[in-house]
């Protein structure tokens, strides 16, 4: 793949490169601004652009903004030390978001993703600001040590509030994020179920409801041992579902 790769720090996009490099992969260009790297991309037309956020003259999502207004506009991949500009890098339709400093296999994988992704599917992506054409989510965002992940609703189990944060159990283990309850419950109201006030479950992984010595009840998943209390006021209805099921 051609890559423009832009960091206003020398070392940080020497390394960029270097990786890029050994990858057998080709860097088309350098720059250290927004505004160089936006001319870069017009003159050189590459497939990808790695990209920092905190830059002089023009950060990094104003370029990616810019870049997104081109006719053929480059996948992008943010490298940055913030984690805080997560929202906004997928909002100018990023399909990765590293944190420094990102290791090779991260930075490979994102870049395998891109090489995946034809014209076709990043115009969809592209479409993600147009609120008629948005398709529902389908995926979780999580902040981790690795960057941002993108975990699929498909693969979670149960989501439970723990104090200012949301837990995530998923197929590859667990994560916070900062949504809450309510708001992933009227957003998948179809496919989750709130079984406590602290609790929601993926009716997919569903195995059966089974009382407990004290009078009370809890869920049993499929393919994990793990169990969640249920409110007696939320018993009736779960009832219902698992006979629809």
């Amino acid at each position: 793949m051609r890559l423009v790769v832009c960091d206003d720090e020398p070392l940080a996009r020497e390394r960029l490169v270097r990786i890029v490099n050994e990858a057998g992969h080709d860097v088309v260009a350098q720059a250290m601004t927004g505004i160089e790297a936006l001319a870069a991309v017009k003159e050189h037309r590459p497939d990808v652009i790695l990209l920092d956020i905190r830059m002089p003259e023009m950060d990094g999502v104003s370029c990616a903004n810019e870049l997104n207004k081109l006719d053929n506009p480059p996948a992008i991949i943010f490298v940055t030390a913030y984690d805080h500009y997560a929202i906004a890098a997928f909002k100018a339709h990023a399909i990765g978001y590293l944190l420094k400093p990102a290791n090779k296999e991260e930075l490979l994988e994102a870049l395998t993703k891109a090489s995946h992704l034809n014209a076709a599917q990043l115009s969809e992506i592209r479409k993600l600001d147009d609120i008629e054409a948005r398709p529902a989510r389908q995926h979780i965002s999580a902040r981790t040590h690795r960057g941002v992940e993108l975990i699929a609703l498909a693969d979670i189990y149960y989501f439970t509030a723990d104090q200012k944060y949301v837990k995530v159990r998923h197929k590859d283990g667990l994560v916070l994020i900062d949504e809450t309850l309510k708001e992933l419950e009227q957003e998948f109201g179809d496919q989750l179920f709130r079984i406590h006030r602290n609790a929601l479950i993926n009716l997919s992984y569903l195995e059966r409801l089974e009382t407990v010595d004290s009078g009370q009840y809890q869920v049993c998943f499929k393919d994990i041992d793990e169990k969640l209390a249920v409110s007696r006021r939320h018993v009736p209805v779960l009832r219902e579902k698992i006979q629809k099921m």
